[in-house]
C-alpha cells in the first residue's frame, strides 16, 4: 500500500493508493522468510559494528516490520525533494538526525518516526541494531554516521504523514525483497548517471530502494539469513572512490 499525504494538522487530506503485490511462490522468491520470532533470535547474536568518530554527526532511522497474514512487511518512506538534503526524494527508513533533547540514537529515530509518519515506537518491541554506516562523500554524506534500529508492531496504526519531510509511504512485503524481477539498477543523477543496486517497490523510476538504505537492506536480510544476492558483479565503480 502507497500512503501519500499533505501537510499534516486538522486539515489533513491523506490519500491511499493500493499496490498490488504477487501472492507468495517458493519458487519464485526461494526460501521461506523467517518469521519474527526467528528474527529475534537472529538479532539476539547479532553484535552490530559501530564507526564514526565524535566530529561525525549522528542521525538514526527506524526498521519497522509487522506481521500480516502472508507474512512479515517493511515500512519504506519516499522523502521529500528538499534543496540541500543529501537524501532528497529518496526511498528511505523513517528518520533523521540525532537533536540535543534525544537521550540515544534509538530515542532519535522513534521521534523521527513519529514525526514524519504518525507511528509511535514507544510500545513497540525493539528488536536490535543493524551496523552503523558512513555516508559517502560523492553525495555530501560523508560527516555524518547513520545508525538503524530494527522494531516490530503488532498493529502500527494509520500513518499520518508530515509532507514536508516525507512525500509517500508504504508497507512492502518482506518476501518480495528477494523478487530477482524487482532487483533493478538505479541511475544517480548525483554520480553523473552511475547505476547502483536497487530493489523496486513500487512506481518504477519513483519508488527504488537504492544507497545507504539499500546497505541497510543487505545488512538486515543478512542477519535474518535471507541474504540479497552479490550484485558487485553486475556494476562498474571503477570510478566511484570517497575521495
Amino acid at each position: 500500500m502507497l500512503i501519500t499525504g499533505q501537510a499534516r494538522g486538522i486539515a489533513r487530506n491523506v490519500h491511499f493508493q493500493e499496490f498490488h503485490f504477487h501472492l507468495w511462490e517458493p519458487a519464485r522468491y526461494g526460501a521461506q522468510m523467517p518469521r519474527v520470532h526467528r528474527i529475534r533470535e537472529c538479532f539476539a547474536s547479532h553484535e552490530p559494528e559501530e564507526v564514526g568518530d565524535e566530529a561525525d554527526r549522528r542521525a538514526a532511522v527506524a526498521v519497522i516490520l509487522r506481521e500480516r497474514s502472508e507474512g512479515l512487511e517493511v515500512l519504506f518512506i519516499e522523502r521529500a525533494t528538499r534543496s540541500g538534503d543529501p537524501w532528497s526524494g529518496h526511498m528511505a527508513f523513517p528518520g533523521g538526525r540525532l537533536e540535543p533533547g534525544d537521550a540515544t540514537l534509538r530515542a532519535a529515530a522513534e521521534r523521527e518516526t513519529e514525526e514524519e509518519v504518525g507511528i509511535s515506537l514507544r510500545g513497540a518491541e525493539y528488536i536490535g541494531r543493524l551496523a552503523d554506516l558512513q555516508g559517502h562523500r560523492r553525495f555530501g554524506q560523508h560527516h555524518m554516521v547513520v545508525s538503524a534500529h530494527v522494531f516490530f508492531l503488532e498493529d502500527p496504526g494509520s500513518i499520518e504523514l508530515q509532507s514536508s519531510e516525507v512525500r509517500a509511504a508504504m508497507w512492502f512485503p518482506l518476501r518480495q525483497i528477494l523478487d530477482k524481477d524487482r532487483h533493478v539498477a538505479h541511475p544517480s543523477s548525483q554520480a553523473g548517471g552511475m547505476e547502483f543496486p536497487g530493489v523496486l517497490v513500487g512506481e518504477p523510476g519513483r519508488h527504488v530502494v537504492w544507497g545507504l538504505t539499500y546497505r541497510f537492506l543487505e545488512l538486515f536480510m543478512e542477519v535474518i539469513e535471507s541474504p540479497l544476492p552479490d550484485r558487485s558483479a553486475d556494476f562498474d565503480f571503477s570510478g566511484f572512490s570517497d575521495s
